[in-house]
């Protein structure tokens, strides 16, 4: 190491007094090595080199090194002297993973400036790493001035086997352009997106959308500052192929051979996370699929003569928009303005007049990109002009077409109704589509399961007594009590629709969690009836076929179908087993009812192969 120039000191760092040159010139800088892990398999995959500086003293944080750094200037030597440290030291332990080392783009392309290719790769064989093992870490604590010059002493090292990671991405500092034009082989996803990642649906979908990127550069991704096993496990189920962070192995002196006991056997673990996006994200529709009319328009000068050739001509049209350079001011009804243009008299008079004089001046205006939620105000507002007249609909602020009230009511309604196919509208729980994928995965991971479906009992009477609000308030009472006796971490709430509810357990105790929900609810649902129905235990109310009859109190029914490997092949068909079940719970006793998974042939329903809980 003597020999080589890049381990002789600069003249700054051989005269400088700052504590780093003086760190520099006493060789006190030691590098540390955290595992990264295949998240797949547990297995160590590579370590990461950090520096630093002597223990219990102001300089032994990366953070402070960095700084000084900078204020001394001497970048170039911090950084030099760290990777060769961290290469040396690595070489002595002749560990076969793969290292890690952190150097700046600026930092890079001077080292390669100074020295050649040739010369630094003969010097990491003299230090005892293999070129192929080895990983340059690009740390940018600077935007890099110059891409392309980067580029090529990427593309120069890359020839002799070394590889390339981009470190902190998602940072801030980081560049798309940088992954697109150097394509490293590894790109670390910074640690604000991996922090508490089980409890964030927006961090779940930024990753999501980075995993879509790396594909397309064909780029593996590693999960920096990973801290909890509830993050991993979110992980390893995205299929992050790599990890790295406390969870998994700390910084040592030396490299390890194996990550945490812990986190080993979380990876090993067959139970699936529960996404928070899925869990709790509701969706909201916009009005792309509304049918639009892409009807012809008239202009502020056009004549009352001019508009009822167009009216005549386009015999469909219920109305007109009136244009002012592509900007929407007015609408005409077509019956309205016909039956005044069809009076005596009135084309002598009014025909070559402006057509405004007939113009709803404050017309609906639906941009195409409008939310739902906004445009429910419009439908039961009190002006209700817009049953005759529809709606201009505009892309921009620009015209694009004519939509009625009938479009856009069905337009809303089936947005709504697709949302709610991933988001309950009340609960805002998961709908059908989010329990269906989680079904999937569980059953895609082989391990053990347990489907519930939980239905109210008598729910139908109490609805019709007390009205759809207090319906609404039983419903969220459920949700509740459900949600306060699932382990979020384990356990997938999703809301069916109405008052029929799926739970699909991992948690090996969910017959207690199951008879607690039954019970709390069978409590707490007493207090939504009056004081009369409580006393007597019930109401009257008429049933689905009109008659007259009383009804207890509502309480809860859960089926339950434990579901182990190989039992199902889909989704639907686990689904249909827990709604058979939920059947046998509305008589049991208890109000739960496991039924056990079909055999070959599936059971009569008449007779099923079940136990009572």
């Amino acid at each position: 190491m003597q020999q080589h120039p890049l381990t002789r000191l600069s003249r700054r760092a051989q005269r400088g007094e700052g504590p780093l040159a003086r760190l520099l010139r006493a060789a006190a800088l030691s590098p540390v090595y955290q595992p990264i892990a295949s998240l797949t398999t547990g297995a160590i995959f590579a370590h990461e080199a950090l520096i630093r500086g002597p223990l219990d003293s102001p300089m032994h944080s990366p953070v402070a090194l960095l700084k000084a750094a900078a204020q001394e200037r001497l970048d170039f030597e911090f950084e030099s002297v760290s990777a060769l440290a961290a290469i040396y030291q690595a070489g002595e332990s002749r560990d076969p993973g793969r290292l890690f080392v952190n150097v700046s783009a600026r930092v890079l392309v001077q080292l390669l400036r100074s020295c050649g290719r040739g010369a630094l790769l003969d010097l990491v064989h003299a230090l005892g790493v293999v070129p192929r093992m080895l990983v340059l870490e690009i740390t940018e604590h600077e935007r890099v001035a110059d891409m392309d010059r980067l580029a090529r002493v990427v593309e120069d090292i890359r020839t002799a086997g070394v590889s390339l990671a981009l470190d902190d991405f998602g940072d801030g500092r980081s560049s798309l352009r940088l992954w697109s034009q150097i394509k490293p082989e590894f790109v670390k996803i910074d640690k604000y997106f991996t922090k508490d990642l089980s409890r964030h649906a927006d961090k779940l979908k930024t990753i999501e959308a980075l995993q879509q990127i790396a594909t397309t550069f064909q780029t593996a991704l590693i999960a920096e500052g990973i801290e909890t096993l509830e993050d991993l496990r979110v992980l390893r189920d995205l299929g992050i192929p790599y990890g790295q962070g406390y969870v998994l192995g700390r910084p040592a002196p030396d490299p390890v051979l194996q990550i945490a006991h812990d986190a080993t056997a979380l990876l090993e673990d067959r139970r699936v996370s529960v996404f928070p996006e899925l869990a709790r994200t509701p969706q909201r529709g916009h009005l792309r699929p509304l049918s639009v009319l892409h009807a012809p328009c008239a202009g502020v000068s056009t004549t009352n003569d001019e508009l009822a050739v167009i009216f005549l001509r386009e015999e469909s049209l219920h109305a007109i928009a009136v244009v002012d350079a592509h900007r929407p001011v007015a609408i005409i009804n077509r019956s309205h303005f016909l039956n005044d243009y069809s009076k005596l008299y009135f084309r002598e008079i009014w025909g070559k007049k402006s057509c405004l004089m007939h113009a709803n001046g404050q017309p609906r205006l639906i941009e195409r990109d409008h939310n739902v939620d906004e445009l429910i105000g419009i439908l039961t507002s009190e002006d209700q002009r817009y049953l005759a007249d529809g709606f201009i609909v505009t892309e921009n602020g620009r015209y694009a077409g004519l939509a009625t009230a009938d479009q856009l009511v069905r337009s809303v309604t089936e947005t709504r109704i697709e949302a709610a196919r991933h988001a309950n509208p009340l609960t805002f729980l998961p709908g059908n589509v989010p329990i269906s994928q989680h079904i999937v995965r569980l059953l895609a991971s082989g391990g053990e399961f347990v489907a519930c479906y939980a239905d109210l009992n008598h729910f139908k009477p109490f609805n019709d007594q007390y009205g759809y609000w207090r319906g609404d308030e039983m419903i969220r009472l459920l949700a509740g009590i459900v949600l306060s006796h699932c382990d979020t971490q384990r356990d997938f709430v999703g809301h069916v629709g109405g008052d029929d509810f799926i739970v699909l357990f991992q948690s090996t105790d969910w017959r207690l969690r199951c008879e607690t929900m039954i019970a709390e609810l069978a409590a707490r649902a007493l207090h939504m009836f009056d004081e009369g129905a409580r006393r007597r235990g019930g109401i009257e109310a008429e049933d689905r076929h009109g008659v007259t009859r009383f009804f207890p109190c509502t309480t809860l029914s859960i089926g339950a179908v434990v579901v182990a490997t190989g039992d199902f092949l889909r989704a639907e068909e686990v689904a249909t087993r827990a709604a058979l079940a939920k059947h046998h719970a509305k008589s049991s006793v208890g109000g739960l009812f496991v039924l056990d998974a079909p055999l070959a042939q599936p059971p009569v329903v008449g007779s099923p192969r079940a136990v009572s809980a």
